[in-house]
């Protein structure tokens, strides 16, 4: 089989191996390398050039192509099922590759609130985290300083913050201020957005400069990819292999320990990495798929899943969405990404409607061209509605809140497999009455304001069949009972004292904030940990 030149072969029984080169395993690998721990990284997917990203951009804006083309994402390595009500675009919300899934996304970093971490406690929802608010606290705010990010002390919402953002944050748009004029006349408090994208020049990378194509690829850099830490993370002395999707995990004979990670490389053969520690940190997918496909006859049902909880309580952030044109030129452009919005809804005192954010879209609407084509008018009056069409497009979006459910979860689907032969991840996916309740009390507040600034409302989502947020979460959950949770207060699994699960999966419950941020705090506190135990 044809391969390139790369060393994927095992090191020596290393420190700690961590799995996955998105953000959670990135800040991971750089925290414990920077202690001096012997670290190897192993990734499924490959290295990407960032000399690379103005061509994968270029590609991007070419309609010929499509999205999951920009990350090499699909075909057999990325096949999945999806069973539930609603289809669960898997290959839109992930990159398999040094990076991860920062490769494409928006870049939004909220902290989490206080009431997230207390839903059973305040609500009678869910349940309650292991942890609180206070505790990630200082680890919300080393990892501000490691992405970089832009933000200003505007939102009286939030909760508390122990110091100032690392960069000022963006300047609101023009549309945005034509929605403000609509939310003071409904009383309705807007503040910033802080965002992981560079306002100046930050940990030697480039300001944004205005490409406007933050989803799928940033050229400029500004926007922050866990490549950043891995290159950290290698400069530390870490060992990174690409390419190298692992199969299954290993435990030693007192079944209480991992003994080693078995992943496979381009050239078809399969290796053995030893390990002190393991941190899985493969998103909230493929976690559980591993552990699932590393059963045992010690662990018939998986690894870590004495329980039953692994794969299950998938959790995702439903997104609706409300467009309308102005009466008014809204001077608009491709931003590619929101400047303002409110938590104003976010914290709440009954249990229903839950928590939602709103953000202002800084959209910009068709082409004149695209107007032009779809208007059945000619000469005067197809300028008068192309310049309407094209000038006074405004729209907003919220995340909704949706509660962890038993039967949302990630299994295998033994029906088909992967370019190694195993079976895919099958995903199963409903929103719920909670969030259907949420999502309508999110619409409603983003039609008034539309309809307060006198635009007209040209089309909204479908309450009871919202996007998804690209958010999952929860498939390996947080928690103090063992017979109800897969992980500890410190990310540890319950039944293997040397697995630390890093990543989204391990959130109790979801609450409606963006979940990078807290992804990395997780990671930060975790390697603490970890490093405790070495």
């Amino acid at each position: 089989m044809a391969t390139d030149e790369v060393d994927r072969s095992p090191s020596e029984r290393v420190d700690v191996c961590v799995v996955g080169a998105g953000p959670a395993g990135a800040l991971a690998a750089y925290s414990l390398a920077e202690r001096g721990h012997d670290v190897v990284i192993l990734e499924a997917g490959p290295r990407f050039s960032f000399e690379d990203r103005l061509r994968r951009m270029e590609y991007s804006l070419r309609p010929a192509h499509d999205g999951l083309e920009v990350w090499e994402m699909g075909g057999d390595r990325d096949a999945y099922a999806s069973t539930g009500p609603l289809d669960y675009p898997l290959n839109d919300v992930r990159v398999k590759g040094v990076g991860g899934t920062t490769l494409h996304w928006l870049g939004y970093v909220p902290r989490y609130h206080e009431k997230d971490f207390e839903m059973d406690s305040r609500y009678g929802l869910g349940e309650d985290w292991p942890i609180s608010y206070d505790d990630l606290r200082p680890y919300y705010a080393a990892v501000e300083r490691e992405l970089g990010v832009a933000g200003v002390e505007d939102n009286p919402f939030e909760p508390p913050r122990e110091s100032p953002f690392p960069m000022d944050g963006f300047s609101p748009s023009h549309s945005d201020s034509l929605l403000v004029e609509a939310c003071e006349e409904l009383d309705i408090t807007v503040h910033s957005i802080p965002q992981a994208r560079n306002s100046e020049r930050y940990d030697d990378r480039s300001p944004c400069v205005g490409y406007g194509t933050c989803i799928p690829v940033c050229p400029s850099g500004a926007k922050y990819s866990a490549d950043v830490h891995v290159a950290k993370a290698e400069a530390e002395g870490a060992r990174v292999i690409d390419r190298a999707p692992v199969q299954r995990l290993e435990h030693d004979a007192s079944t209480e320990r991992l003994e080693a990670v078995e992943y496979a490389t381009p050239d078809g053969e399969t290796h053995r990495q030893e390990a002190r520690q393991v941190v899985l940190a493969c998103g909230a997918i493929e976690t559980p798929r591993v552990l699932l496909l590393s059963e045992s006859d010690e662990y018939p049902d998986g690894l870590a899943n004495s329980s039953g909880a692994v794969g299950r309580y998938l959790m995702d952030h439903p997104l609706v969405m409300a467009f309308g044109i102005a009466s008014e030129s809204t001077r608009q452009h491709h931003v590619g990404f929101s400047t303002s919005g409110t938590h104003q809804f976010y914290d709440h005192e009954e249990p229903t409607p839950g928590s939602f954010h709103v953000g202002f879209l800084n959209y910009a609407g068709p082409s004149p061209v695209e107007a032009a084509l779809s208007s059945g008018d000619w000469g005067d009056s197809l300028v008068s509605d192309v310049s309407t069409e094209v000038t006074g497009h405004i729209g907003t979006e919220a995340l909704v809140e949706q509660l962890p459910r038993e039967e949302n979860r990630v299994t295998l689907d033994t029906s088909q497999t992967d370019d190694h032969g195993n079976p895919v991840p099958e995903v199963h996916w409903s929103v719920g009455d909670h969030a259907i309740e949420t999502a309508e009390a999110a619409l409603e507040v983003q039609h008034d304001i539309l309809e307060t600034m006198g635009a007209r409302v040209t089309w909204s989502t479908d309450p009871r069949r919202p996007a998804s947020g690209s958010h999952p979460m929860g498939t390996t959950r947080m928690g103090a009972d063992p017979e109800t949770s897969v992980v500890d207060a410190r990310l540890r699994t319950h039944d293997l004292e040397n697995l630390t699960i890093a990543s989204s999966s391990v959130f109790t419950t979801g609450g409606a904030m963006n979940p990078t941020l807290t992804i990395g705090a997780l990671s930060l506190m975790a390697a603490e940990y970890i490093d405790e135990d070495l």
